[in-house]
């Protein structure tokens, strides 16, 4: 089944920084995929690549099976897409900026559009200028969704946004995904985003360091949290593959995949008292930034040896 989303070694270097480095990614029909990162981790270059409006240094990139550097303008066309500050004109109404809109795409546009609206209550006599960011989100989605596209590309949409549009605007992303679509979310709402997605990607200094089945990630990984007797005693080596290790004085806390927990117990046995947890994907992000933002030499080489990954499947 061909990705709708393939990104092969990608690199892009601007003169002072180096957005992204190496990045490979495949997205398949039918998933939520979850982009995440801190700020300047290089998401939404990576979203602009992909959407032909800008050019890599190396590797490859293509949606829907075109090539980004070439076809820009039709991937433009054939997804949807919905930016954190949707440019929209303010002088229209609701009705009158879908009408606009469907001069570009094939008969029924505006009748799905008209649908859209309406499930989101929004006022068609309303002008742009007179509504509400939440609602303004709303027009943006309403019009990237009218053409039903086999892949849509979310970049921060719910920045800003109150709670209850926010879990709106993330349930349609379900529904997107249940009529075998697609959807690229890249959201800084990680605990929202966590309902949502079948898939997570996540980028650290322009690196991708995982990419994985959401419910594999969270089943396969444990917090390990041990206090040492002082800052000065070495910590132990934890049984299981580590993604981030961050210490705080004499506490430190690891996030392990495929822990071994007999083990565990034996190797802290002298080193003090320890605790297991299932963390969430809030837990396990906050980590990996942590670490990443350490100093430390160490724990950057290790980031780059990166999280290995499974295939990840569209959802039976």
């Amino acid at each position: 089944m061909r990705p709708v989303v393939h990104l092969d070694n990608v690199t892009k270097r601007y003169p002072n920084v180096t957005a992204l480095e190496n990045v490979s990614l495949e997205i398949p029909p039918g998933v939520v995929c979850a982009l995440l990162g801190a700020n300047g981790a290089g998401k939404t270059t990576a979203i602009r690549i992909l959407l032909g409006l800008e050019q890599v240094d190396s590797g490859t990139a293509s949606v829907l099976g075109i090539d980004s550097s070439t076809g820009g303008l039709e991937i433009r066309s054939r997804v949807g897409y919905v930016a954190e500050r949707p440019t929209l004109y303010d002088w229209m109404t609701v009705e009158e900026i879908g009408w606009f809109a469907a001069g570009f795409y094939p008969l029924g546009y505006a009748e799905t559009y008209n649908r859209y609206i309406r499930r989101f209550g929004l006022d068609a006599r309303k002008r742009i200028r007179e509504l509400s960011k939440g609602m303004r989100a709303k027009v943006a989605l309403s019009l990237s969704l009218a053409h039903s596209p086999d892949l849509l590309i979310l970049d921060e949409p719910t920045s800003g946004l109150d709670a209850l549009v926010r879990r709106e605007f993330l349930e349609s992303m379900v529904d997107v995904a249940a009529e075998g679509r697609s959807v690229l979310l890249s959201s800084h709402q990680v605990a929202e985003v966590e309902r949502v997605a079948d898939m997570v990607a996540i980028l650290l200094g322009g690196k991708l360091v995982c990419v994985e089945r959401l419910e594999d990630l969270k089943r396969t990984t444990r917090e390990v949290v041990v206090t040492l007797p002082d800052a000065t005693t070495p910590p132990p080596s934890m049984p299981g593959q580590v993604l981030a290790h961050v210490p705080f004085a004499h506490e430190h806390v690891w996030m392990v995949r495929d822990l071994d927990e007999a083990r565990l117990a034996e190797v802290c046995r002298n080193a003090g008292p320890y605790t297991v947890r299932s963390p969430g994907l809030e837990d396990i992000l906050l980590a990996l930034l942590r670490e990443y933002r350490s100093p430390a030499g160490a724990a950057r080489s290790r980031l780059d040896e990166r999280v290995e990954s499974t295939p990840v499947t569209p959802p039976q």
